[in-house]
């Protein structure tokens, strides 16, 4: 089950290079929730928007796909007009996909460290640790993010291997820390978590939805982590500000 459902959704997202009404056969169009707030309800909100992006003659590359029960989460580079990077999150009932969750942005990079926003290991290793791992972020998330414990940072993340592919940080631990402290070292740059709504982990991966702001600009952040030996040694991300609900072409949120 695990690996049809990530075929159908690599089927699915590939779909829109062609914009191919039959990649879309995986929604199930009578439960299907939408909560990209610019894509219409339904199967064939998703199948107009396939056709639009598909006359500017898309790109579109699955860097990497897990499942966690009855979900799939995928880490994507697409090439419209502008290049993007992007997470997509589907929910199953049985073998369709019922709900859909997105938070792309403008490819930038690489970072002062040199990576790009998308390199790096693809394949999840031990599964066995799925959950403690799960709790490891959702701690970070918590007490780093969100309560802002800085002073927790070496509790959670291995100085010595950590990786970052935010396009603005550095691999050093005191780089993030600076990141985190405020505008004043993090180019005028105010960045708030306020409330974890998903957090999603296939062994040494975990993806994490949160809410927050970007200079009090309402925003949603979606961060993956790479566990290794209990500690985070690798992190990805996008953020994307949450348009006002009056521009909305649905009504399920954001979250």
């Amino acid at each position: 089950m695990t690996s049809k459902r990530k075929n159908q959704i690599y089927t699915l997202l590939k779909g829109i290079e062609t914009g191919d009404e039959a990649s879309i056969a995986v929604v199930n169009p009578d439960k299907y929730i939408q909560h990209n707030p610019q894509t219409h309800e339904g199967g064939e909100g998703l199948a107009a928007l396939f056709k639009r992006l598909a006359k500017s003659s898309p790109r579109v590359n699955i860097v990497r796909i897990f499942s966690d029960d009855d979900y799939v989460f995928a880490h994507t580079e697409y090439d419209f007009d502008t290049s993007r990077i992007g997470f997509e999150i589907f929910r199953f009932e049985d073998d369709l996909t019922v709900e859909h969750w997105d938070n792309i942005q403008l490819r930038e990079g690489p970072n002062p460290s040199g990576h790009s926003m998308v390199d790096g290991p693809t394949e999840a290793t031990d599964l066995d640790r799925t959950d403690y791992n799960r709790e490891t972020v959702r701690s970070f998330i918590a007490e780093v993010l969100i309560n802002g414990q800085l002073d927790k940072l070496a509790n959670y993340i291995d100085n010595e291997c950590y990786t970052e592919h935010n396009p603005r940080i550095g691999d050093d631990l005191s780089a993030l820390r600076s990141a985190l402290s405020g505008p004043a070292s993090n180019q005028d740059i105010t960045i708030k978590y306020d409330k974890i709504h998903r957090t999603l982990a296939a062994g040494s991966f975990v993806l994490t939805v949160s809410e927050g702001s970007v200079n009090g600009v309402h925003s949603s952040f979606f961060d993956l982590f790479r566990i290794a030996d209990g500690k985070l040694v690798e992190h990805w991300d996008t953020t994307e500000t949450v348009s006002p609900r009056s521009e909305w072409k649905n009504d399920n949120g954001k979250f």
